[in-house]
C-alpha cells in the first residue's frame, strides 16, 4: 500500500496509479476465458473499462449501478450516475465485480441483487482497489490492491483525470 500522512496534517495521500498497477497484476490472476469484468458506477466501471483494455479482453465490459436496490433508496432516491448496461449474457458468465472503494459492504450487497436480476452467473469474484475495513455486512474481497484505515467521517473517492488517470480525493462524510 503507498498511504502517506502528510506533514502532521492528518491527509492522506494514495497513489492511485501505483494501486491500478497492482489492481491490473491481481485481476490478471483471475481472468479466465470465460470472465466477464463488471464495474461499478463509477470508480468501478472507471477500473473495468481501463482494465478491459489492458488485459486486452474480448469483447466490452458491463456497467451496474446500485441505485435501485440500495437499502436507502427512500431516502437518496435515484442517483444521476450511470444505469447498467451488461453487454453480455449474464448466465453462467464468470464475473469479476470491480469497485473502487469498499467499505459498509451495503453498495456490494445491492450490485448483487442488479445482478441477479439479468440472470445467474457462474461466479463472481470481488476486486476493490482499496478496501477501507468497516464492514456493516459480510462481504470481502477476493482482491484488494490496498486496504487502508479511515475515520467513519471521511469519505475516499477516486477520480479520474481527462487524461484517464486516477486519484484519490479524502472528504468529509
Amino acid at each position: 500500500m503507498r498511504a502517506v500522512e502528510s506533514g502532521g496534517t492528518g491527509v492522506l495521500f494514495l497513489d492511485a496509479e501505483a494501486l491500478y498497477r497492482e489492481l491490473l497484476k491481481g485481476v490478471r490472476s483471475l481472468v479466465t476465458p470465460q470472465t466477464r469484468l463488471v464495474g461499478v458506477t463509477s470508480g468501478g466501471a472507471w477500473l473495468a473499462e481501463r482494465l478491459q483494455v489492458d488485459l486486452q479482453l474480448e469483447g466490452k465490459h458491463g456497467v451496474i449501478s446500485s441505485a435501485m436496490h440500495r437499502d436507502d433508496f427512500a431516502r437518496r432516491g435515484l442517483s444521476s450516475s450511470a444505469q447498467t448496461v451488461l453487454p453480455f449474457e449474464v448466465n453462467e458468465a464468470r464475473i469479476i465485480l470491480l469497485d473502487d472503494v469498499l467499505y459498509t459492504g451495503r453498495t456490494i450487497r445491492a450490485v448483487l441483487n442488479e445482478l441477479f436480476d439479468y440472470g445467474r452467473p457462474a461466479s463472481v469474484q470481488l476486486a476493490v482497489l482499496v478496501d477501507r475495513g468497516g464492514r456493516e455486512l459480510p462481504v470481502a474481497a477476493d482482491y484488494a490492491a490496498a486496504r487502508v484505515s479511515l475515520p467513519d467521517d471521511r469519505l475516499l473517492q477516486l477520480a479520474r483525470g481527462e487524461d484517464g488517470r486516477f486519484s484519490f480525493r479524502v472528504e468529509s462524510a
